[in-house]
């Protein structure tokens, strides 16, 4: 089917995805979604379904993400950070440490839903899928025969789905946000949107977030509210709380409401409240806390223990690989897969305060197995001196004395240990810029406090300018922003 779909020209490819939507009698009907279960990566012994669709499955579903994504980020919570776009785990983190540095908020609730992905209500998720707007039955009809798609096992048995979305799906992660977004909703309305009696003044600081700190105050002095605040990333998220009491009382509401309202299972094992003045939450491969440091709170950050040794055992691999090449492959290339895997562990890892003290224990584990692994009888593999390196490698890693060259290719090998802590930065809150032919829309995201759950009356005006058109929406006089 790939080669076939790669020999059609684009209009082949478009009629035949009108005609698998809207041409056969039945209507759209998918075909068996492939089940692959492979070994986590932190666990090995055990396994994650992947489901697999065919290729035109894969295109149907792009179509469908391109159309609902722009409506959905409209109503989605800022809070929100996974599987968007202009969003990364770099927002997450920094998210984190302005709660924990800035807000003081030191009690942390660690959830985790067991089997998120495999355990979505199906009619729950076409009515919330309803109620952020997208009427269109037609693609509501195709959405529920993508979710109710046939899964063919490894042993060549067919089931049919009654929950869950397929993990590997183009469109999973985004109904994934579209499940858990009224639990960001609803944590933001407990306190940060709460509705008030009184109107307070509100500045916005320069990346867009509104400030709210004398409301804060003032709630906090003379009402009985629980101060919570959430991130969250796809299925992973955290609450963060005031007082240990509040947490507590946080968790039991929290995973209450997820069953009785999403049919989703908190696991009691992993799900915890934790004191990050003292101990380390775990989040998205990290581990921090806070510190006291000539007076006041500091962020303290490791690379999550799994996760490092997960990756050190990543490193020793393809360094063995190097001194034994695998034949499709070559030193070359081998050479190229290890730099390429240091330096993306880098670009993540390096939002870690302490990045640099956790990788020096990586590269000695991994230059001791480079050392002996590349002696040879007269001399060794590694030498200090090689090609000429590009500027890229001049700026990231021409200062270090760890530097070696592979003699055999000439090749730079990168120091592991070699990173510089990089201080995690906030969004701006211009959410989504997307081009459609001829003309530029971009769309901008509501900030609304006191009328969350009202319907929003919204204008919109059209600038024309060479040919581009801005679409601009209000609230109330406000800018979306």
């Amino acid at each position: 089917m790939r080669q076939i779909i790669g020999k059609l020209s684009p209009d082949e490819v478009v009629n035949n995805v009108r005609y698998y939507i809207q041409g056969t009698v039945h209507g759209y009907r998918p075909k068996p979604v492939r089940r692959k279960d492979i070994p986590k990566p932190y666990d090995p012994m055990k396994t994650r379904p992947l489901g697999i669709p065919c290729i035109w499955d894969r295109l149907i579903q792009q179509c469908i993400k391109q159309i609902m994504e722009p409506i959905c980020e409209a109503k989605f919570s800022i809070n929100s950070y996974g599987f968007r776009p202009n969003c990364s785990a770099e927002h997450a983190i920094a998210a984190v440490e302005k709660l924990m540095q800035q807000i003081k908020l030191h009690y942390v609730i660690e959830f985790d839903i067991k089997g998120f992905f495999d355990n979505v209500n199906h009619s729950k998720l076409i009515r919330q899928i309803w109620s952020l707007g997208i009427h269109d039955k037609h693609l509501i009809f195709v959405l529920k025969r993508i979710l109710s798609a046939p899964i063919r096992l490894e042993n060549g048995t067919m089931i049919t789905p009654k929950k869950g979305t397929p993990q590997g799906g183009i469109i999973s992660p985004l109904l994934a946000n579209i499940v858990l977004n009224e639990l960001d909703h609803w944590i933001e309305d407990q306190w940060t949107n709460h509705p008030t009696v009184l109107s307070y003044k509100v500045r916005t600081t320069r990346c867009g977030t509104p400030n709210h700190s004398y409301g804060f105050k003032r709630a906090r002095e003379t009402t009985r509210l629980k101060e919570m605040y959430i991130v969250r990333y796809a299925d992973d998220f955290r609450i963060f709380c005031r007082k240990k009491t509040d947490a507590e009382k946080a968790k039991i509401a929290v995973t209450q409401w997820l069953h009785d309202r999403l049919k989703l299972e908190i696991s009691e094992e992993k799900t915890k409240v934790v004191n990050v003045s003292r101990h380390y939450t775990d989040f998205l491969g990290f581990k921090i806390k806070v510190m006291p440091k000539k007076g006041k709170q500091v962020i303290k950050s490791h690379v999550a223990d799994k996760n490092l040794a997960h990756k050190c055992t990543q490193l020793i691999e393809q360094a063995k690989r190097i001194a034994s090449p695998r034949e499709k492959y070559g030193e070359f290339r081998e050479v190229q897969l290890y730099n390429s895997m240091v330096t993306g562990m880098h670009n993540y890892y390096q939002l870690a305060t302490l990045v640099a003290a956790d990788f020096r224990k990586v590269n000695r584990a991994v230059m001791t197995v480079l050392t002996n692994r590349l002696r040879g009888q007269k001399e060794s593999r590694l030498a200090k001196h090689g090609r000429e390196l590009t500027k890229y490698e001049k700026e990231r890693y021409g200062e270090s004395g760890c530097l070696r060259f592979d003699r055999n290719t000439n090749e730079p090998i990168y120091p592991a240990g070699y990173v510089r802590h990089k201080i995690p930065l906030l969004f701006k809150k211009i959410v989504l810029v997307c081009r459609m032919s001829s003309k530029l829309f971009i769309c901008y995201k509501v900030f609304v406090f006191r009328t969350l759950r009202l319907p929003l009356p919204i204008t919109s005006g059209t600038i024309h300018d060479d040919g581009f058109a801005v679409a601009v929406k209000h609230h109330h006089g406000f800018l979306l922003g």
